[in-house]
């Protein structure tokens, strides 16, 4: 059995822009029909959605026959979580809060077997090899791992080309809702500030040859930022489109009315 490829991590390689959706809803019925809409990658939060690796696993059985490339983003960084992650068959992950390039190499090498990195070693027990099944497993992994690192603070701005530079990671991403906090600018994801940062960001990343990515439901900023040079961008969060799309359904029949949490309507 052949070890599956990073299509995603290729097509970064081979500079064509990844189209994504943000997914922080937990049902594989969503995940499935959204692996249909014909994206190139779905992010699967973790860190903001009361995700973990059991129900992370059923969303990935989900999008496994669409050609769509499942990305996890962990709560955190520690080489004990991004294992588990890596052991279900989560090939791409986007690690939050990455502030120094020392912070980047120990997640790159949580992603990596000894002896160039620190993942723990497992076959038999593991969806990642496929319980053992795929030739060469060990030897494979590490070349289908793709490691995004999460910028989102001024301290990581600042050391943006350390970050950049470090080996193993392909690609940063740049969280616009922490950055714009880390800023003073909170709940201000597009403000003229932040947008010149991320812009400012891309361009750093690019010239390190490596590459770069964000999210905003805003389309014209993500052309923008597409047309700067961003290799991956999340143009929407699922949880965001259900709800646009429902009011205005209910909008076109019932007015512009909206329902409080436990507050019941009378016909």
């Amino acid at each position: 059995m052949q070890i599956p490829i990073n299509a995603f991590k290729q097509a970064l390689r081979d500079g064509k822009p990844q189209i994504g959706l943000w997914m922080g809803m937990t049902d594989p019925i969503a995940a499935e029909l959204l692996a249909s809409a014909g994206f190139d990658c779905l992010v699967f939060d973790a860190e903001h959605s009361p995700n973990d690796p059991r129900s992370v696993l059923p969303l990935l059985h989900a999008v496994a026959a669409y050609p769509v490339h499942p990305i996890v983003r962990p709560a955190h960084g520690a080489a004990e979580l991004i294992k588990l992650y890596l052991d279900i068959g989560v090939q791409t992950v986007v690690v939050p809060m990455i502030e120094t390039a020392e912070q980047a190499a120990r997640v790159v090498a949580a992603t990596r077997y000894p002896t160039r990195g620190i993942r723990g070693v497992a076959s038999a027990t593991t969806r990642a090899s496929r319980f053992g099944q795929i030739d060469q497993y060990f030897q494979r992994a590490d070349a289908e791992m793709c490691v995004l690192v999460q910028v989102e603070s001024v301290m990581g701005l600042g050391n943006l080309e350390a970050i950049a530079a470090v080996d193993g990671v392909d690609g940063v991403f740049f969280g616009p809702a922490d950055l714009a906090a880390s800023m003073g600018l909170i709940g201000r994801m597009t403000d003229p500030m932040v947008r010149t940062a991320i812009a400012e960001g891309i361009a750093a990343v690019k010239s390190a040859g490596k590459a770069a990515g964000t999210l905003t439901g805003d389309r014209q900023l993500a052309r923008d930022y597409l047309a700067m040079g961003a290799l991956f961008v999340a143009v929407g969060v699922d949880a965001s489109l259900l709800l646009t799309a429902a009011k205005e359904l209910a909008g076109a029949f019932t007015g512009e009315r909206s329902v409080a949490p436990g507050t019941a309507r009378r016909g």
